[in-house]
């Protein structure tokens, strides 16, 4: 399972670990990914994503999933997420 946010592309960031004599050694800065159910009003369905916690601020900001995905850009989502913005998007046009 990949480090990656799947609705906001966040992933790993380097960077160093700075010790008191000023030594620097490289170190990882990993995203907060939690394993969520969200669920989409338009379609009453829920979906498992592993996203970052800062993503699930960002979800509850825009007013849930559907808000979420009505402004999110294809190439940020996953695979999984890009077929559940199709299916909100198909389901409110009609």
């Amino acid at each position: 399972m990949s480090r990656r946010c799947e609705l906001t592309g966040k992933g790993p960031m380097s960077g160093n670990n700075v010790s008191h004599a000023n030594n620097k050694t490289k170190r990882r800065f990993l995203p907060n990914l939690q394993d969520v159910t969200l669920q989409s009003d338009v379609l009453g369905r829920s979906f498992k994503f592993r996203i970052s916690n800062a993503a699930l601020r960002t979800i509850d900001h825009r007013g849930g999933l559907d808000g979420f995905m009505a402004k999110a850009k294809d190439v940020e989502l996953s695979a999984g997420a890009l077929k559940v913005k199709k299916e909100i998007a198909k389901a409110t046009a009609a």
